[in-house]
Protein backbone atom coordinates (compact mmCIF):
# COMPACT_ATOMS: atom_id res chain seq x y z
CA UNK A 1 0.00 0.00 0.00
CA UNK A 2 1.68 3.85 -0.68
CA UNK A 3 2.10 5.49 1.87
CA UNK A 4 3.43 9.09 2.66
CA UNK A 5 5.76 10.45 5.45
CA UNK A 6 6.09 13.71 7.36
CA UNK A 7 9.16 14.47 9.26
CA UNK A 8 8.66 16.73 12.16
CA UNK A 9 11.54 17.52 14.67
CA UNK A 10 13.49 14.70 16.35
CA UNK A 11 11.04 11.45 16.46
CA UNK A 12 7.90 13.04 15.39
CA UNK A 13 6.26 11.74 12.34
CA UNK A 14 2.59 11.63 10.34
CA UNK A 15 1.77 8.83 8.21
CA UNK A 16 -0.95 8.73 5.85
CA UNK A 17 -2.35 6.50 3.50
CA UNK A 18 -5.24 5.45 1.44
CA UNK A 19 -6.88 4.25 4.14
CA UNK A 20 -5.96 6.49 7.47
CA UNK A 21 -3.78 8.75 9.12
CA UNK A 22 -1.77 8.92 12.08
CA UNK A 23 1.65 10.63 14.38
CA UNK A 24 4.12 8.96 15.78
CA UNK A 25 5.75 10.38 19.05
CA UNK A 26 4.51 14.15 19.03
CA UNK A 27 7.55 15.45 21.29
CA UNK A 28 8.31 18.43 23.18
CA UNK A 29 11.50 19.38 20.74
CA UNK A 30 8.57 20.08 18.03
CA UNK A 31 6.28 22.89 20.35
CA UNK A 32 3.12 23.51 20.24
CA UNK A 33 2.21 24.89 17.17
CA UNK A 34 4.33 22.16 15.22
CA UNK A 35 1.97 19.68 17.16
CA UNK A 36 -0.60 20.95 16.13
CA UNK A 37 0.09 20.91 12.57
CA UNK A 38 1.34 17.57 12.62
CA UNK A 39 -2.09 16.33 14.11
CA UNK A 40 -4.62 18.57 11.51
CA UNK A 41 -7.10 15.59 10.49
CA UNK A 42 -5.10 12.87 12.38
CA UNK A 43 -7.32 11.45 15.28
CA UNK A 44 -4.51 8.24 16.03
CA UNK A 45 -1.42 9.10 18.34
CA UNK A 46 1.11 6.30 18.94
CA UNK A 47 3.43 6.64 21.47
CA UNK A 48 6.90 4.51 21.90
CA UNK A 49 7.03 5.72 25.48
CA UNK A 50 7.36 7.95 28.26
CA UNK A 51 10.64 10.47 27.60
CA UNK A 52 9.50 13.98 26.77
CA UNK A 53 11.40 14.21 23.57
CA UNK A 54 8.92 11.22 22.32
CA UNK A 55 5.85 12.82 23.94
CA UNK A 56 4.97 16.61 24.85
CA UNK A 57 2.62 15.57 28.01
CA UNK A 58 1.31 19.13 28.34
CA UNK A 59 0.85 19.71 24.23
CA UNK A 60 -0.55 16.60 24.07
CA UNK A 61 -3.11 16.58 27.20
CA UNK A 62 -4.40 20.22 25.69
CA UNK A 63 -4.73 18.60 22.47
CA UNK A 64 -7.08 15.60 23.80
CA UNK A 65 -9.35 18.23 26.01
CA UNK A 66 -10.02 20.26 22.80
CA UNK A 67 -10.37 17.35 20.10
CA UNK A 68 -12.80 15.06 21.30
CA UNK A 69 -12.09 12.93 18.30
CA UNK A 70 -8.45 12.45 19.00
CA UNK A 71 -7.01 9.09 20.66
CA UNK A 72 -3.79 8.25 22.34
CA UNK A 73 -2.18 4.06 21.93
CA UNK A 74 0.90 3.94 24.45
CA UNK A 75 2.31 1.99 27.29
CA UNK A 76 0.74 2.15 30.73
CA UNK A 77 3.71 4.57 31.48
CA UNK A 78 1.94 6.72 29.06
CA UNK A 79 -1.69 6.76 30.31
CA UNK A 80 -0.22 7.88 33.86
CA UNK A 81 1.37 11.19 32.25
CA UNK A 82 -2.07 11.44 30.10
CA UNK A 83 -3.99 11.17 33.44
CA UNK A 84 -6.69 13.68 33.13
CA UNK A 85 -7.19 12.18 29.89
CA UNK A 86 -6.43 8.56 30.83
CA UNK A 87 -10.07 7.59 29.15
CA UNK A 88 -8.61 8.82 25.75
CA UNK A 89 -5.50 6.26 26.15
CA UNK A 90 -5.78 2.62 25.02
CA UNK A 91 -2.76 0.58 27.10
CA UNK A 92 -0.54 -2.10 25.09
CA UNK A 93 1.95 -4.20 25.23
CA UNK A 94 4.70 -5.50 23.04
CA UNK A 95 3.59 -8.34 20.42
CA UNK A 96 -0.09 -6.35 19.98
CA UNK A 97 -1.53 -6.04 16.85
CA UNK A 98 -4.54 -3.43 16.64
CA UNK A 99 -6.10 -0.96 14.22
CA UNK A 100 -5.17 2.83 15.01
CA UNK A 101 -6.49 5.68 12.41
CA UNK A 102 -7.24 3.48 9.92
CA UNK A 103 -3.61 1.60 9.64
CA UNK A 104 -3.11 -1.90 11.28
CA UNK A 105 -0.31 -1.90 13.79
CA UNK A 106 2.07 -4.18 15.35
CA UNK A 107 4.34 -3.42 18.30
CA UNK A 108 7.69 -5.10 18.60
CA UNK A 109 9.70 -4.17 21.10
CA UNK A 110 9.14 -3.89 25.22
CA UNK A 111 12.43 -2.60 26.39
CA UNK A 112 14.26 1.09 25.92
CA UNK A 113 17.44 0.85 24.65
CA UNK A 114 20.14 0.80 27.92
CA UNK A 115 21.97 4.76 28.45
CA UNK A 116 23.50 3.44 31.57
CA UNK A 117 23.10 1.23 34.51
CA UNK A 118 22.38 3.93 36.62
CA UNK A 119 19.21 5.48 34.56
CA UNK A 120 16.39 3.25 34.79
CA UNK A 121 15.01 1.57 31.73
CA UNK A 122 11.39 1.80 30.83
CA UNK A 123 9.10 0.29 28.66
CA UNK A 124 9.27 1.21 24.87
CA UNK A 125 7.01 0.19 22.02
CA UNK A 126 8.00 -0.24 18.38
CA UNK A 127 5.79 -0.03 15.76
CA UNK A 128 5.24 -1.14 12.51
CA UNK A 129 2.68 0.59 10.47
CA UNK A 130 0.63 -1.53 7.57
CA UNK A 131 3.32 -4.16 7.55
CA UNK A 132 5.82 -1.63 5.90
CA UNK A 133 7.15 0.76 8.31
CA UNK A 134 9.21 0.48 11.45
CA UNK A 135 9.29 3.46 13.81
CA UNK A 136 11.07 1.64 16.81
CA UNK A 137 11.29 4.46 19.45
CA UNK A 138 14.54 4.16 21.35
CA UNK A 139 15.29 1.00 20.36
CA UNK A 140 17.09 -1.64 17.92
CA UNK A 141 14.18 -3.40 17.50
CA UNK A 142 14.23 -5.92 14.51
CA UNK A 143 10.78 -7.05 13.47
CA UNK A 144 9.84 -10.69 13.32
CA UNK A 145 8.53 -9.78 9.34
CA UNK A 146 10.62 -7.49 6.88
CA UNK A 147 9.66 -3.95 6.57
CA UNK A 148 10.07 -1.41 3.52
CA UNK A 149 11.05 1.40 5.40
CA UNK A 150 13.22 1.63 8.29
CA UNK A 151 12.92 5.06 10.64
CA UNK A 152 16.40 4.54 11.93
CA UNK A 153 17.14 6.68 15.34
CA UNK A 154 20.47 8.05 14.13
CA UNK A 155 21.95 9.79 17.29
CA UNK A 156 20.96 9.38 20.59
CA UNK A 157 22.58 9.08 24.53
CA UNK A 158 21.94 5.38 24.03
CA UNK A 159 23.77 5.03 20.90
CA UNK A 160 27.03 5.11 19.32
CA UNK A 161 27.43 5.29 15.30
CA UNK A 162 28.33 1.38 14.55
CA UNK A 163 25.41 0.22 16.67
CA UNK A 164 22.92 2.36 14.35
CA UNK A 165 24.35 0.98 11.37
CA UNK A 166 24.22 -2.63 12.77
CA UNK A 167 20.22 -1.35 13.48
CA UNK A 168 20.25 -0.73 9.27
CA UNK A 169 22.19 -3.71 8.11
CA UNK A 170 19.75 -6.22 10.42
CA UNK A 171 16.50 -4.92 9.62
CA UNK A 172 17.54 -4.63 5.98
CA UNK A 173 14.89 -2.53 4.84
CA UNK A 174 14.39 -1.33 1.14
CA UNK A 175 14.15 2.79 2.35
CA UNK A 176 15.66 4.36 5.05
CA UNK A 177 14.51 8.07 6.28
CA UNK A 178 16.27 9.71 9.56
CA UNK A 179 14.43 10.26 13.04
CA UNK A 180 15.85 10.93 16.14
CA UNK A 181 18.50 13.40 14.90
CA UNK A 182 17.28 16.92 17.16
CA UNK A 183 20.62 17.23 19.18
CA UNK A 184 23.07 17.16 15.69
CA UNK A 185 24.35 20.19 14.49
CA UNK A 186 25.29 20.11 11.09
CA UNK A 187 28.70 18.63 11.38
CA UNK A 188 27.10 16.21 12.99
CA UNK A 189 24.61 15.37 11.14
CA UNK A 190 26.87 15.15 7.90
CA UNK A 191 29.31 12.63 9.61
CA UNK A 192 26.68 10.80 10.72
CA UNK A 193 24.64 10.53 6.93
CA UNK A 194 27.78 9.66 5.22
CA UNK A 195 28.35 6.77 7.52
CA UNK A 196 24.28 5.78 6.95
CA UNK A 197 24.42 6.57 3.40
CA UNK A 198 27.83 4.28 3.21
CA UNK A 199 26.43 1.07 4.82
CA UNK A 200 22.68 1.69 3.25
CA UNK A 201 24.60 1.72 -0.59
CA UNK A 202 26.24 -1.46 0.51
CA UNK A 203 23.37 -3.41 1.93
CA UNK A 204 20.96 -2.15 -1.20
CA UNK A 205 18.96 0.50 0.94
CA UNK A 206 18.09 3.94 -0.12
CA UNK A 207 19.01 6.39 2.04
CA UNK A 208 16.68 9.61 1.90
CA UNK A 209 16.59 11.58 5.21
CA UNK A 210 13.44 14.34 5.22
CA UNK A 211 13.94 18.12 6.98
CA UNK A 212 11.66 19.29 9.14
CA UNK A 213 7.98 19.46 7.37
CA UNK A 214 9.18 17.69 4.16
CA UNK A 215 6.96 14.68 2.99
CA UNK A 216 7.81 11.88 0.84
CA UNK A 217 6.50 8.59 -0.10
CA UNK A 218 7.81 5.39 2.29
Amino acid sequence: MSMDITKYTHSCVRLEAPGGALVIDPGSFSGRDELEQALDGVRAVLVTHEHPDHLDVETVSTLLRERTDLHVWGPATVADLLHDQQERVTVIGAGESFEAGGLAISTPGGQHALIHPSVPVVANLGYVVDGSVLHPGDAFIVPAHPVDTLLLAVHAPWSKVGEVLDHLVAVRPGTVRAIHDGLLNERGRALVDGHVHRIADEYGASYAPLAVGESAAT
